[in-house]
């Protein structure tokens, strides 16, 4: 009888077990977008708000694509088109810490969501301050928040600067930022990094492991017409605005030569949702913030070592290496097609 009883608790056990992994593997990621909407922050925020596997605690605005101003408007119609005012929308900063905003309104329309004007928001800012909330609810829910910033990175450098503990408290960072094969606004730079290197430096160097999700993979991720027509394939407020947003981007980038539009944003909540849809490699990844030409580049170091440059006399001789540690995850390759189906399925609501 001792024996049944033992046997009976440890299958008991056993069975508790399986319903806790299978509840933990079941629960959605709670993720906060730090996001200048933007053609494809909205892409990205109407993936996320669609995708089961991920939890969208909040949205917190940061002056990009758009100025701090049409970024918050933008954001509170893109969840209130949602149906989804349960989400936090918060105003962060209003410029990057050390120089003069740069907007994009030449490949995002004037308002920065190609020209369509969405229905009025039915959902409220919150009052508090964007970096302040980014802390507020890392604490909430220690090691359970991705930061998913598809902006310059100012609200999350001021988050860290002010309370260096959350980069040991987040579960990870998904940024779509960044190049290791050259810019996309001039030779070097990719745009999010160029419009804040002083903040994108703070936060490569924060303590945590960066995932970078980059222009150079962002622009071999490309929705084509082909995918163009299966969103307009089927009608919602969703779908709908998706798909003219994606005409729209689409003109702006043929007109410029390319066979697509790049999914930068997108990609990285992809990432961040299933990080089988990149290829990912460490690296330890610098930022330039002082060079003429590479103002905003990030350096990556392929190689995971420096050579050690010893003075003898008159000159240096190189004696070894010195390694580096990796703060970085690079996304170096991204299975588009797969992740382009996905995102289509998703906007579809399928």
């Amino acid at each position: 009888m001792k024996q049944l009883r033992t046997n009976s608790v440890l299958i008991s056990l056993f069975v508790l077990t399986l319903v806790t992994n299978a509840f933990a593997q079941a629960a959605p990621k709670r993720v906060i977008i730090d996001t200048d909407p933007g053609t494809d922050d909205a892409m990205a925020i109407i993936l996320a708000l669609n995708s089961p596997e991920l939890k969208v605690e909040a949205l917190t605005v940061v002056p990009g694509n758009v100025d701090g101003r049409q970024g918050l408007e933008n954001a509170l119609k893109i969840v209130s088109l949602a149906g989804r005012c349960d989400v936090t929308v918060a105003a962060g900063a209003q410029h990057p810490l050390n120089q003069k905003l740069i907007t994009a309104q030449f490949w995002h329309g004037k308002n920065g969501l190609a020209n369509v004007e969405l229905p009025p928001t039915k959902c409220k800012a919150d009052p508090r301050f964007g970096p302040d909330l980014i802390i507020e609810m890392v604490h909430k829910y220690p090691h359970e928040i991705t930061l998913i910033p598809v902006g310059p990175l100012t609200n999350i450098a001021l988050a860290v600067s002010k309370d260096p503990s959350i980069a040991f408290l987040v579960k990870d960072i998904v940024i779509m930022g960044g190049s290791i094969t050259g810019g996309n606004v001039n030779g070097a730079a990719e745009a999010n990094i160029y419009n804040d290197p002083e903040a994108a430096q703070i936060v490569f160097n924060a303590g945590w492991m960066v995932t970078m999700v980059g222009s150079d993979v962002g622009e071999r991720t490309l929705i084509t017409r082909k995918y163009l027509a299966e969103l307009q394939s089927s009608h919602g407020p969703q779908s709908d605005f998706i798909a003219k947003i994606a005409d729209f981007y689409l003109n702006r980038s043929e007109k410029s030569g390319y066979s697509g539009a790049a999914m930068y944003d997108p990609l990285a909540v992809g990432i961040a949702l299933d990080p089988t849809l990149g290829t990912l490699k460490e690296m330890h990844v610098d930022v330039e913030t002082r060079g003429e030409f590479t103002r905003g580049e990030t350096v990556a170091n392929r190689m995971g070592s420096n050579e050690n440059n010893v003075l003898h006399g008159d000159h240096y001789e190189i004696e070894g290496v010195i390694d580096l540690k990796p703060n970085a995850r690079v996304c170096v390759a991204s299975d588009a097609d797969r992740f382009l189906n996905l995102f289509i399925s998703r906007i579809r609501g399928k």
